[in-house]
């Protein structure tokens, strides 16, 4: 993980915001969570992982990754869907048909 180093304020209720750039290094947003830990002066600053045993460990990151394209090409970065592609994803979806996200999956499956 690269060194990052900000500097903020702390308001007169004690408050201050997490810059950017310690969210988006630490993977966390909206939401998110984040641990203080004090030792010997120093203060740490870590992610909390969720406890939900379905959170997607990586949605976090891909979502902060969507965010830093989107700031730095908004121009370029997101195009409407034409009537042509939306056409072809229904045709691709009815193909597919109803699928339950409980059922087994078939053959082997390597994470």
């Amino acid at each position: 993980m690269p060194v990052v180093e900000e500097i903020c304020t702390i308001t007169a209720k004690g408050q201050t915001t997490v810059p950017k750039a310690v969210r988006q290094a630490l993977g966390v947003g909206y939401g998110g969570r984040i641990a203080f830990r004090v030792e010997d002066g120093s203060v740490t600053i870590r992610a909390l992982i969720s406890d939900d045993e379905n959170a997607d460990p990586a949605l976090t990151p891909f979502l902060g990754l969507l965010a830093t394209d989107l700031a730095t090409r908004p121009s370029d970065a997101v195009r409407a869907v034409t009537l042509a592609q939306a056409g072809r994803l229904d045709a691709l979806a009815a193909e597919i048909g109803q699928v339950d996200p409980d059922d087994p999956i078939e053959g082997e499956v390597t994470l």
